[in-house]
């Protein structure tokens, strides 16, 4: 069930809050149908859902993103740090420590892996800083200092993924955005991904919020998951108590026996319209 307490209420230390907004393309597609949620300073929040729930328009929202895509926010508000920010260009939210890792990482193909970080310093001028930050993040990633002479094309999704968020790591970020950040990685790769993500959480004090189809490794790195079907949240809540939610373990988790396909289907569930508020 929704938990309105934690949505609807901005406390101090939240640096994200989104507020019923409403997203459409084209002018006439509706996607998001009011989506509210709040992100924690220093906390790792997770959008979860299936193909098509409205993850990555979340973000690209957020980020804005949504031009490049003729997507608009058309309803509602987002804001960092109590500035409203929907208005804002995608490099005056990077100016402000806000970074999205995009999707499929989007490296520079024809680029060394270096060359790739480097991309992600353009906004700074401390030739100092920006050596030092290159070094942080192969502390971080040795395997991208191991491949920094290799073009980003030649090397494993694994790395290419670690060099997205190396990348935007690079730009000094205090909350990343992550579109799936596990897509098309061997299990291996993914817990490696999720175990730099908590440190970078931990030690560099990065705010996260990732949209995440593998709900199991999010809840497990997470503290606090929001769960999206057709464009609007239907479940939030800890991210301890969405694992031990029976729907949630039968619907995301694979672990029940029923038949099942939506959270439509219960019957006990009752969807809290907070889009209409």
């Amino acid at each position: 069930m929704v938990n309105e307490e934690h949505i609807m209420s901005t406390t101090p230390n939240t640096v994200l809050n989104v507020n019923g907004i409403e997203v459409i393309y084209n002018h006439v597609i509706l996607v998001l149908k009011g989506v509210s949620l709040n992100v924690p300073e220093g906390k790792i929040a997770a959008v979860l859902g299936g193909n098509g729930a409205g993850k990555t328009t979340t973000l690209r929202a957020i980020s804005n993103l949504l031009k490049a895509e003729r997507g608009e926010v058309t309803k509602g508000s987002i804001e960092l740090r109590g500035e409203r920010i929907e208005n804002l260009t995608p490099a005056d939210l990077v100016n402000r420590g806000v970074v999205q890792v995009m999707e499929g990482r989007h490296c520079f193909a024809h680029l060394t892996i270096e060359e790739n970080l480097m991309t992600g310093s353009y906004t700074r001028t401390d030739k100092a800083e920006i050596a030092r930050n290159l070094e942080k993040v192969y502390n971080y990633f040795p395997r991208l200092k191991t491949r920094r002479t290799s073009q980003a094309a030649y090397t494993s999704g694994g790395e290419q993924q670690m060099c997205a968020i190396g990348r935007a790591l690079m730009t000094n970020p205090s909350v990343m955005l992550l579109d799936e950040p596990s897509m098309g990685l061997a299990p291996q790769i993914v817990e490696e991904v999720f175990e730099i993500v908590k440190d970078l959480n931990t030690k560099e004090k990065v705010t996260f919020l990732l949209a995440e189809q593998n709900t199991n490794m999010a809840l497990r790195y997470a503290d606090y998951g929001y769960i999206m079907e057709s464009g609007r949240i239907v479940m939030d809540g800890l991210a301890s108590d969405l694992r031990n939610n029976e729907d949630v373990k039968e619907f995301y988790l694979g672990m029940g026996g029923g038949e099942r396909k939506s959270f439509k289907d219960v019957k006990s569930y009752k969807r809290r319209k907070r889009w209409l508020a």
